[in-house]
């Protein structure tokens, strides 16, 4: 599956509460309140797949999240069926290190609005990232309901994505295709030196512009203001599945484990 079909499409757009008439500025917005970012499936044994139909299956048929390459690849199907003119392209991760991480380390999205002209940075990919698209042809302060953002050159060419001053993400403008991803994302599912084998998370946006994380057994709520509350789930299934469910939608037959 290269490209959705309209009934696909419409699928897709009841999982995250949307139209076909709704904005992209919208859609990204609302794709980050129904889909969480998550990386289950690593404590699941379960494959990550990166061809278009798999990701379409596990997002929208049984609407479950993933990482980046997951959410903003098929993010990416949905811009594309809706009229959008999208590509692929590999960042480097900014770590504590103050190092940028591998090539093909995130994945994000450059998008050219139909009917619009504007070219945006599109990435629902992120973990806790901006709730809007950012312009990816502005170079001053883009204010978002989750920060100010900027979008910086860098002498090689790349882009530089700050959020309140400090660098997130480096950005090349090469369009890429998913299967580039392929090998990283392999990494990131099986090294032991990844931070997804290492730990646990699933977390989304909230539609009052806070955010909600369940970390092994660690749930934290942040309020759009920043006030944030958290608790220690106990170590049972039965809770911990119905946090899974009643907090990000996700319906699993077993949990998760985090390394010992």
């Amino acid at each position: 599956m290269r490209s959705l079909t309209s009934e696909q499409t419409d699928a897709y757009l009841r999982r995250i509460g949307a139209s076909g008439q709704t904005p992209l500025r919208e859609l990204h917005r609302l794709h980050q309140v129904a889909v969480p970012f998550e990386n289950l499936s690593i404590h699941l044994g379960q494959d990550v797949v990166l061809e278009p139909a798999a990701l379409y299956d596990k997002i929208v048929g049984a609407r479950r999240g993933g990482f980046c390459y997951e959410l903003n690849g098929t993010f990416a199907l949905l811009l594309a069926a809706l009229g959008h003119r999208v590509e692929l392209l590999s960042a480097r991760v900014h770590g504590a290190d103050d190092r940028y991480g591998p090539p093909f380390d995130h994945l994000a999205l450059r998008v050219e609005e139909a009917g619009a002209g504007a070219v945006w940075l599109a990435d629902v990919g992120f973990g806790d990232h901006s709730a809007y698209p950012l312009r990816l042809d502005e170079r001053g302060e883009q204010p978002d309901p989750r920060g100010t953002f900027r979008i910086a050159g860098t002498p090689d060419g790349d882009l530089d994505v700050l959020r309140d001053g400090v660098p997130q993400y480096r950005l090349e403008t090469r369009p890429r295709e998913l299967p580039d991803f392929g090998p990283t994302c392999w990494w990131q599912c099986t090294s032991p030196a990844s931070h997804f084998t290492r730990s646990l998370v699933c977390t989304r946006l909230t539609g009052s512009g806070g955010r909600v994380t369940l970390s092994g057994r660690r749930l934290v709520t942040t309020d759009a203001d920043g006030s944030r509350r958290e608790e220690e789930l106990p170590d049972d299934e039965a809770v911990l599945l119905a946090a899974y469910r009643d907090r990000f939608g996700i319906d699993l037959d077993r949990t998760p484990r985090p390394p010992a």
